[in-house]
């Protein structure tokens, strides 16, 4: 007797929907993380900048809020592994649209 079917590489088809990647969750809750705002020179060459750091979402949204923050400051400004950078001291600004946008942010160091 021979199978049905025949020869399949990548195993049963019935498994495909647990091969399946899981989607990524939300996480845990803008207001419950601990996003921290401070100004730094360090490994910029002496430039002043506001880095982000603590925030949990997909790089989409991070993405997003960079946009946000950019247009809110008016300058220029990054994501690096999941710390967002702006050019200059923007504490105040990054603060006032972090809680725009639903975050509690606190402002870290002097």
């Amino acid at each position: 007797m021979t199978k049905k079917g025949g020869w399949q590489e990548f195993g049963h088809a019935g498994n495909a929907a647990q091969q399946r990647p899981e989607q990524p969750s939300a996480g845990m809750p803008k207001a419950e993380q601990r996003v921290r705002v401070q100004r730094t020179k360090a490994g910029k060459k002496g430039k002043l900048v506001t880095a982000i750091t603590g925030l949990e979402a997909p790089e989409a949204n991070l993405k997003t809020l960079l946009k946000q923050l950019k247009a809110s400051a008016g300058t220029g400004g990054s994501l690096k592994a999941g710390v967002i950078e702006l050019q200059g001291d923007q504490v105040a600004v990054a603060l006032a649209t972090l809680t725009a946008a639903g975050y509690r942010p606190k402002q870290a160091g002097g």
